[in-house]
């Protein structure tokens, strides 16, 4: 089992930066591959972005690799997502999801193939 606590949302001003993080507990986090999404209100979840367990590979939605960056910290069993330049349209609650993989150089984009999951974190942008 693994336990994900994410942190850091809150609101914003349009173009401000925020960082968010995603703190991983439980069996042997580090060979976890981690995602981010996020859903925003009456919509349906999203990918974001994702990164393998070393942190070696790592991928972002093309509309956010201008903004975002993902990395993490396994010696703090930590990922974060890094974010600037926000919009409104970035209002959302954001999900770290963790999928156990024995491949190292892999991420995964799908929401449907990681196991565990965040209860999220709210950030809001205003304008």
């Amino acid at each position: 089992q693994v336990q994900l606590v994410e942190s850091g949302g809150g609101l914003v001003q349009t173009e401000d930066s925020l960082n968010i993080s995603c703190v991983a507990s439980g069996r042997t986090p580090d060979q976890y591959a981690m995602g981010w999404f996020r859903q925003a209100p009456g919509k349906e979840r999203e990918f974001v972005a994702a990164i393998s367990w070393s942190g070696a590979r790592s991928y972002l939605v093309d509309s956010l690799k201008d903004r975002f960056t993902i990395s993490r910290d396994n010696a703090k069993n930590t990922i974060y997502l890094q974010m600037t330049s926000l919009k409104s349209e970035d209002t959302a609650i954001y999900y770290c999801a963790a999928k156990f993989t024995y491949k190292d150089n892999f991420f995964y984009i799908g929401g449907n193939e990681y196991t565990y999951w965040g209860l999220g974190t709210q950030v809001t942008v205003s304008s």
